[in-house]
């Protein structure tokens, strides 16, 4: 029995000499591992970035340019009323009448306005004609989708338009627009036909 229990102790001393060697070495390694760290991270080894660093740090600073000032921007200012709009059919030269200028020309501001004056000439078309009491019209859609019948001497538009002449396929009437300086010229207008397919 006491010799094994010896034995059992001298097991147990070699198991403690075993792990105290093992934890040893572990030490070891771990100090050459901190050492060679260290070594890494001398001056030496790092001197020719910290003269970089120093290099760039001795520059002047920059400086930040400030906001650029704009123009102020001035809006152009469409000043050719007496010529045709440019977004406008260019007009049949068969039909078209010849607007002079003419020193007689004034809208007639007394007369009483028709309702189809409230419309821009552009928001108008011709959807049909008709006869009736043995008149021929030309039928005119607004904006709202209203159908209105007009014949020749009546009024489109803002322009003081005067209906001059219609057809099966078209309107033809003559507006007063300013001649850009004191005066009024007449402008010739056409508002053509509608096709079905375009309603």
């Amino acid at each position: 029995m006491k010799r094994q229990n010896m034995i059992k102790v001298s097991e147990a001393v070699q198991s403690l000499v075993v792990l105290l060697s093992a934890k040893r070495t572990i030490l070891t390694v771990l100090t050459f591992a901190v050492v060679g760290l260290t070594a890494c991270s001398t001056d030496s080894q790092h001197s020719d970035l910290r003269s970089y660093i120093g290099e760039i740090k001795a520059k002047p600073l920059g400086s930040i340019e400030g906001i650029p000032t704009f123009e102020i921007y001035e809006p152009y200012v469409y000043n050719s009323g007496a010529e045709r709009s440019p977004f406008d059919k260019p007009v049949v030269i068969e039909r078209r009448i010849i607007a002079k200028a003419n020193s007689n020309v004034r809208p007639d501001e007394s007369r009483t306005k028709e309702y189809l004056e409230s419309f821009d000439i552009g928001s108008l078309s011709m959807v049909g004609t008709l006869e009736w009491d043995n008149r021929d019209w030309a039928l005119v859609k607004d904006e709202s989708g209203e159908i209105h019948r007009v014949r020749s001497g009546n009024y489109l538009g803002k322009n003081h338009g005067r209906v001059v002449r219609l057809n099966e396929n078209s309107i033809e009437l003559v507006e007063i627009v300013s001649n850009g300086l004191d005066g009024y010229i007449e402008r010739p207008r056409i508002i053509e036909l509608v096709e079905v397919a375009q309603q």
